[in-house]
């Protein structure tokens, strides 16, 4: 979450810039500020690493798992590195170890234990994670403003990199060969009509999900078939998807939960993965419904809403949502990230600097009264602090 791009809000923390979560489990996420950098452990929330600069700000961080290593891009308006350097630090001996320079600014960096991604505006550059790093691939993208690039981590993946294409709405799935010479594989998805606004992988790098700047589908994808796994709907007017993330994977049922501009988490459930999900049943640019639906229903009889109505039905609805009262509330257009730190457990971190932790009950037998079914289940807010403000 970067929150340099675009309009700053009125709920934002003073000075805080950048947070992530670590990969591949989300257990650490760490902040870029006007003065530096820390790192949190995510659950239970405590500060782990505090870096303090005189001389200026980090843009983005991103974590190497749980190691002394971090990837750094200066920001804020006194950058404590030029925004067109990668820095990689070695938290250990708090200094950089080496740095990668570009002809434009960095937009994002992606890290496993054998390969460094750099995303520029229409670039990603892939290098080894060696000292000195060697360059071993470039894809060319549409202009990606907002750094999108996820980064398979498992050790079980060879190396599994998505990315935009090079038209709105297209994606891009590469296998990352273990040898430099050899050229990678690469699948194109038309994945929305519109551009894309998010990107997030399963930590086994066996799916993956999109969103577009409509915001108001996810769709789900099989990264080695490219095949569309499900549709999942998060509404019907249109938001800003600010983050998405996958459960962990080997439980008995996979979930994923995106949080938006609404101030709401929808979490849904997702299909077991199997290898015949090689063809999308859903088109996936077909047009969206008219923003004057529901004022205008007498236009079920037009071609367009007809073609929606098989949409409509066939995607997937979220199970659960994330709503709370009073201060535990992520108050609506506040910019935050989500990540699961167990199958039902989600945490929230926010630009306003708010740590969020809600759970996904059990399913619950309906009690009688109007309203309500058996198994309904819904996403209660157990607690709420701040990582970053006065109250901190």
């Amino acid at each position: 979450m970067n929150l340099q791009r675009g309009q700053s809000r009125p709920s934002d923390a003073k000075g805080l810039l950048f947070a992530g979560f670590n990969q591949p489990n989300g257990d650490c996420f760490a902040v870029g500020l006007d003065s530096g950098f820390r790192v949190f452990s995510t659950d239970p929330l405590k500060e782990r690493v505090r870096r303090d600069f005189a001389d200026g700000g980090i843009g983005v961080v991103e974590m190497l798992g749980r190691t002394n290593l971090l990837a750094l891009v200066g920001g804020g308006r006194n950058p404590k590195y030029p925004q067109n350097k990668a820095i990689i630090w070695d938290d250990q001996k708090r200094k950089p170890i080496f740095e990668i320079e570009f002809k434009s600014e960095v937009k994002a960096v992606r890290l496993r234990r054998d390969r460094i991604v750099v995303v520029l505006e229409s670039r990603v550059h892939v290098y080894s994670f060696t000292t000195p790093p060697q360059k071993l691939h470039t894809f060319e993208t549409t202009p990606n403003l907002r750094g999108l690039c996820a980064l398979s981590t498992a050790s079980s993946d060879m190396g599994t990199l998505a990315f935009p294409g090079r038209s709105a709405g297209q994606l891009q799935i590469a296998s990352l060969p273990p040898s430099p010479d050899s050229t990678p594989k690469i699948n194109l998805i038309q994945a929305h009509a519109s551009g894309l606004s998010c990107l997030a992988m399963s930590d086994d790098g066996s799916r993956l999900a999109t969103a577009s700047e409509t915001g108001t589908l996810i769709r789900v994808w099989n990264t080695a078939t490219g095949g569309l796994i499900t549709e999942l709907r998060r509404g019907l007017d249109r938001a800003e998807i600010y983050s998405i993330a996958f459960s962990p994977s080997g439980g008995d049922s996979q979930k994923l939960c995106v949080s938006s501009d609404k101030g709401t988490i929808h979490v849904f459930h997702l299909p077991p993965l199997t290898p015949s999900a090689t063809a999308s049943p859903i088109s996936p640019v077909s047009p969206s419904l008219p923003s004057n639906f529901e004022n205008k229903k007498s236009l079920i009889s037009m071609p367009i809403l007809t073609s929606f109505l098989p949409r409509y039905f066939s995607s997937e609805w979220s199970f659960a949502q994330a709503s709370a009262s009073d201060n535990s509330k992520v108050e609506e257009g506040t910019r935050c990230i989500v990540s699961w730190t167990g199958s039902d457990v989600i945490v929230a971190v926010c630009g306003d600097g708010g740590w969020h932790k809600f759970v996904v009950e059990e399913p619950q037998p309906h009690t009688g009264g109007k309203g309500g079914k058996d198994g309904e289940r819904g996403c209660r807010r157990e607690a709420f602090r701040r990582f970053l403000g006065k109250d901190a």
